[in-house]
Formats: C-alpha cells, structure tokens, sequence
C-alpha cells in the first residue's frame, strides 16, 4: 500500500500517514483506519461564508479534452494560512493558475475582497492585491538578490520615459523608498547578508524564501504559495513555515498555500481544503480531514 506523498511519523515499529490516520505496525499483517468523526464539516459552498476574502466558486478547466477542474469551489477567509491539498492530479496547480490569471477558467467566478477577477490577465489581477509564488523559482540568473526585489517594486515612475527625463527627482525619492523596503523585506527572511548575491547563486531555501521576498514586495493582501517547502531541508523547512506565519500575524496577509509536507500543513494551516479529482472534496481543520474516509480513499483509494 503506497501514497501519494511520503507522510509518515509514529513509534518504532509503525508508522502513520499523516493524511489517512492510517497506522501500520511493520512486520505484521494488522492495521486499522479510523472511522470518520462525526463532527466532519464537508465543504461549505462560498455563499454560506460572507466574510471570505476570496470566493472561487465552480471552477472548470480542461486540457486537451482531459479535465483538470470539474467545479472546484474554495473560500480564504481573511487573516488565514489556507491550505489545499490533495493527491497528484487532483487539480491543486490548475486552480493556482486560474486563481491567478495564468490560464482562464473555462467556467465558474473568482472573486476578491467583493471584486470578480475572473479570467483577468495576471498583471491586473496583481494590482488588486493577489500576488502567486510559482514552485520552482526562477528568477533571473544575471540578477542580485537585491535587483529581484527591486524589480518586483510597485509603482516605479523612473519607468516613464517623461518622467525619467522631467521629473527625476520624483523617480531618485521612489526608488530610494523601494531600495529602504528591499532591505527590509531581505533581514525579515533573513536574506540580508546575500543582497547582493546573484539569484543563481543561492541555495534552494533561500531562493524559496526570496519568492516569498518577491510577492511582499507588492504590498499584496494575499499571497498564493505553491509548494513553498518543497525540496527544502526539514529545518529551513521550519523556518519558513515560522516566517509564514510572523507575516499573516504581523503584517495581516492572507494566504493560500498548495503544500504536500503534511507537518508543515498540520503546524501552521487552519482551515485545510482537500481537492480529489478535480474538484473540492471537503474543508475542515487537519485533524477533521486527516481522519475523513473520503481522504483517506483519495490518497490510498477505496478499500475493497
């Protein structure tokens, strides 16, 4: 019996996945599942939560006659670590990318702080204040750390050929306003003393974290995270997760983070969302969800 992802912890001589409460002793042939709790609170539809921030409701989107999103329905009340988890090709990515306008919904709404950005380009959904981490970060090689940050800087009038020519002392004041938070924004992820390393040159968590640099540099009121631990080591893993949270509590961001390290979901996300099949299969609190039948069929398929 296998999983999707490798969630196991317990005593010695067992182990226990995460996401099904599924405990195996190693060496013999028993093992339980729990049933479901009673108290299980199945996906709430968006119009039953008015104070959500963000409201996804009914999101479809095929690839090549292959449908990747079959209705999924997801709210983000503010102020929250939101995760959203499922099994390889449950549609946790394609609905990142239609939250954030990198390929349109076929049909269904998105909608923010009262505004629908269905279908909007990601530029313009990034100016109402939604901003996306992708999973493998990129960047751009010839660029300082402290370059990235500056590229991503909202409102950069040394771009207007006028106003460089013009006015530009207007651009000096602003750029030195977005050098000042730059700096800023690196010592609170601790990428202060690599400003001025180029991007290529840093390790796989600190390029992690500088995603992480990259979207509050927008001044955004929700950040989506995908996959924001993986790859990393379990103790830099740690510290990004403590970084997420210092955010949401500090600077009251909201976010939504796709991740399969079931600790890090368990540690720092309330609610967690679980899609299977391309659509929302429940909502609820990790403990809810990790002893939900219908999870644990989603990962490890139905009993026979």
């Amino acid at each position: 019996m296998s999983s999707h992802m490798d969630m196991r912890f317990g005593k010695p001589g067992t182990e226990t996945h995460i996401a099904t409460g599924l405990t195996v002793r190693r060496g013999k042939s028993r093992f339980s599942l729990p049933s479901p709790s009673p108290g299980v609170i199945p996906y709430v539809m968006m119009n039953e939560r008015p104070s959500a921030l963000m409201q996804v409701c009914s999101l479809k989107r095929s690839f090549h006659g292959v449908r990747a999103l079959s209705g999924a329905s997801l709210d983000v009340r503010s102020g929250t670590i939101t995760a959203l988890i499922g099994p390889n090709g449950a549609g946790k990515t394609t609905a990142f990318n239609c939250i954030s306008g990198v390929v349109p919904p076929e049909a269904g709404t998105v909608v923010f702080d009262g505004k629908d950005i269905t279908g909007l380009t990601p530029d313009r959904i990034h100016a109402h204040g939604v901003v996306r981490s992708f999973q493998i970060a990129r960047g751009f090689p010839t660029l300082t750390v402290l370059e990235t940050l500056l590229l991503h800087g909202e409102t950069q009038p040394g771009e207007h050929m006028l106003t460089a020519l013009f006015r530009p002392g207007t651009a000096r004041a602003r750029e030195a306003e977005l050098v000042d938070r730059a700096h800023h924004v690196a010592h609170r992820l601790k990428l202060g003393h690599v400003l001025e390393n180029l991007t290529n040159a840093l390790s796989g968590g600190q390029k992690k974290l500088l995603e992480i640099g990259r979207a509050l540099m927008a001044q955004p009121r929700m950040i989506l995270l995908d996959e924001p631990v993986a790859g990393v080591n379990p103790t830099l893993a740690s510290e990004i997760a403590g970084r997420i949270q210092q955010l949401r509590d500090e600077d009251d961001l909201t976010f939504l983070i796709v991740e399969h390290d079931m600790d890090i979901v368990a540690r720092i996300c309330d609610p967690v969302i679980v899609m299977s099949n391309g659509t929302t299969l429940m909502q609820g609190s990790f403990d809810e969800i990790a002893s939900d039948a219908r999870v644990q069929d989603a990962y490890l398929g139905k009993r026979a």
